[in-house]
């Protein structure tokens, strides 16, 4: 059976010297791993780097302690950084961090409300579209740092030509590294190798001193310079939603593939209303926000073989040890390289086996439809949550007219036992508001005998819908002086028929 995880694993950790190495090397190589990806994030969300390492760093600390999955690592993310970009670019920074703080309240909200349990209605089709939408959206975000503009059409230039084959060996190191070794994270080695050769050949190309100033200092408590009325919440409310969705969308099924890796339960409750304050204490420190990091939390977990919230805490502590002990440096690393770490986490990221032409022949062409309405709706919007919204629904959809085609009723004429004949209708399936609609034009009102029976043995009764479709069912029959008799309700359907029999307006 697998156990539930518990804070109590933290002071086994503090207790053994083994236990405790493993967390403490595991923190340090998720920390720099975290770098290049934390800069890349507050790119791709237009920000300052100090903007998405700040937030990396609070988000991980306070997920240590709030958090309900241990060893479970959240920082800056692609998916927050793609939801929130546009209010940093409309509005500026103080908007940005009013919305980080309002997602969060409103994850914490859905938290205490229960909304994990939600999550569990998202189809596979819907999740797999969503990832790879992820990383169309971190891909095309990648395209104008290498000098190709999709805005007004399709434009190349305005970089140096040697940022090309920048990208093309660091894509190759990241590829061809861990086949020899997974001691030091492929994408590090990247950054570092390309880093020596720009310094070491005095080349002039962008870096990351280029988009913003790296912080020199802790990160210190502000408040937002936003006006606090309804129209600034009319701007920031949107993107808050989505951020909320979206964040407790990726770190909830982030938690779900960890607990199945280590064979443990997680809170998921906790998780989310966890991530949810973790923001908000993240927006006040000047964060951009954050999210469970599937990428990072493999590199914890599978790798590195961490299992507790020590682990999430250091990898924190080491971040902005590192930043802000050598940012001098960090801002030298030419932005061929960060692209180079981006392409192949959205390489990474893709699920390349749904689009296999194997997997498309086997899988439902509704369930493939779903995935591509959701990819189509990310990539178009630019909005993983309207994206999600609309797979979800189009699946509820198709669900509902599969289920609406197992609906059967079979009319016969029964000669009673002494008595006159009478109308036995067989209704077998589930009745709900997509399949009971139609069972009124199911019977035949004007040829039926005076008494009409109904068996529902083989059904069940899901909604009002049903009942008022039955209501409506035996109001027909009575206005042509005919009686109509319901059996087999088994007892939930029996207590919402008679519950609701008689209430509803019928036809």
């Amino acid at each position: 059976m697998p156990q539930h995880v518990d804070d109590a694993s933290v002071g086994a950790v503090l207790c053994s010297p083994s236990l405790l190495r493993r967390e403490v090397l595991a923190g340090l190589v998720v920390a720099l791993a975290l770098i290049p990806e934390a800069i890349s994030f507050s790119i791709l969300a237009g920000v300052d780097p100090r903007v998405g390492l700040f937030a990396s760093f609070i988000m991980a600390v306070s997920i240590a302690f709030l958090g309900g999955r241990p060893a479970m690592i959240s920082a800056a993310t692609g998916a927050i950084a793609l939801v929130i970009a546009p209010v940093a670019r409309d509005h500026g920074l103080d908007y940005l961090l009013a919305t980080v703080i309002l997602g969060g309240l409103l994850q914490v909200v859905f938290g205490l409300a229960g909304t994990a349990q939600l999550m569990r209605l998202l189809p596979r089709s819907v999740m797999v579209g969503f990832v790879n939408a992820l990383a169309i959206l971190i891909f095309l975000a990648q395209l104008p740092h290498l000098g190709i503009d999709t805005h007004d059409g399709l434009h190349f230039g305005g970089i140096p030509w040697i940022v090309y084959p920048m990208v093309a060996a660091g894509i190759a190191i990241m590829v061809l590294l861990p086949k020899v070794t997974t001691a030091i994270p492929a994408p590090l080695i990247a950054i570092v190798l390309l880093t020596g050769l720009v310094l070491a050949g005095g080349m002039t190309v962008p870096d990351v001193a280029d988009q913003g100033d790296l912080p020199q200092r802790l990160p210190s408590l502000l408040i937002p310079d936003v006006p606090l009325n309804l129209e600034t919440l009319q701007i920031i409310a949107p993107y808050a939603f989505a951020m909320a969705m979206v964040g407790l969308l990726e770190s909830l099924m982030t938690a779900k593939l960890v607990d199945d890796i280590t064979d443990t339960h997680s809170n998921k409750h906790r998780e989310s209303w966890g991530q949810g304050a973790a923001n908000v204490i993240t927006g006040f420190f000047g964060g951009m926000g954050g999210c469970a990091m599937i990428g990072q939390t493999m590199i914890n977990v599978k790798v590195s073989g961490a299992r507790s919230r020590v682990s999430t805490f250091l990898a924190g502590v080491f971040l902005l040890v590192l930043v802000v002990g050598v940012g001098d440096l960090v801002g030298k690393i030419p932005m061929a390289a960060l692209v180079a770490v981006m392409i192949m986490v959205s390489v990474g990221t893709f699920d390349w086996h749904s689009i296999a032409p194997a997997t498309l022949r086997r899988i439902p062409r509704s369930e493939n439809l779903v995935m591509l309405l959701t990819v189509v709706g990310v990539v178009i919007t630019h909005n993983l949550a309207i994206g999600v919204v609309l797979g979800t629904i189009l699946a509820f959809m198709l669900f509902a007219r599969r289920v609406y085609h197992l609906v059967g009723v079979q009319r016969d004429l029964i000669d009673g036992p002494g008595g006159p004949p009478y109308a036995l209708y067989t209704v077998t399936g589930e009745l709900f508001f997509a399949s009971s609609n139609d069972l009124y034009s199911q019977f035949d009102y004007a040829e039926d005998p005076h008494r009409v029976v109904i068996d529902l043995t083989r059904a069940h009764v899901w909604d009002a819908s049903t009942v008022a479709a039955l209501d409506a069912i035996e109001t027909k029959y009575n206005r042509r002086d005919k009686t109509v008799e319901i059996v087999g309700l088994n007892e939930a359907s029996s207590k919402m028929h008679e519950r609701l029999t008689g209430q509803l307006a019928t036809h």
